[in-house]
């Protein structure tokens, strides 16, 4: 199973988006989507799970979870949009990790891409960044991976480009 892995979109995706998912069985958005348009324009390129984020309107939010909990093949997801990171988590999923044990814990919001495995927490934490235009992020960037079975492997951050210089399109 391939995933690719996006968040803060703010209703705009990149076009090369497009291609480095060409062969992706689900996208993963982490929140901020920005509006349904954008949602729906990603859920018909490929099946899409997804999060709402604090600047997503009532449509997304009526459409989208605050937060995912689902197994992906034998991997247990946790995705959701203000997560924190490692050492800080925020109290709102923190106190939700002892009954929802991710092998996977995906948030957004920070703009800034990590992936590391905590060792305190027992999981890996991944933030892909921000992949849309609107922010104070300097690079657009996404994740790309694989699962198969318990396994996550060919872990790789996606540069989309520098924002500042992108041409929207």
């Amino acid at each position: 199973m391939k995933i690719g892995v996006i968040s803060d979109t703010h209703g705009w995706i990149h076009p090369r988006l497009f291609v480095h998912f060409a062969d992706c069985d689900e996208i993963w958005h982490a929140g901020d989507i920005g509006n349904i348009a954008t949602a729906d324009t990603l859920a018909a390129f490929r099946p899409l799970r997804a999060v709402y984020g604090n600047i997503d309107d009532a449509v997304v939010r009526r459409a989208y979870p605050e937060n995912l909990i689902f197994k992906a093949d034998d991997v247990n997801v946790w995705i959701t949009h203000i997560g924190g990171s490692p050492g800080y988590y925020d109290h709102r999923v923190r106190s939700g990790f002892s009954e929802h044990h991710p092998d996977i814990f995906i948030c957004g919001h920070s703009h800034i891409a990590k992936i590391m495995y905590d060792k305190k927490a027992g999981f890996l934490y991944l933030n892909p960044g921000a992949a849309g235009y609107n922010g104070f992020h300097q690079f657009m960037t996404a994740v790309r991976f694989q699962i198969d079975g318990k396994d996550i492997h060919d872990m790789e951050v996606i540069e989309l480009g520098e924002r500042g210089k992108t041409i929207i399109s």
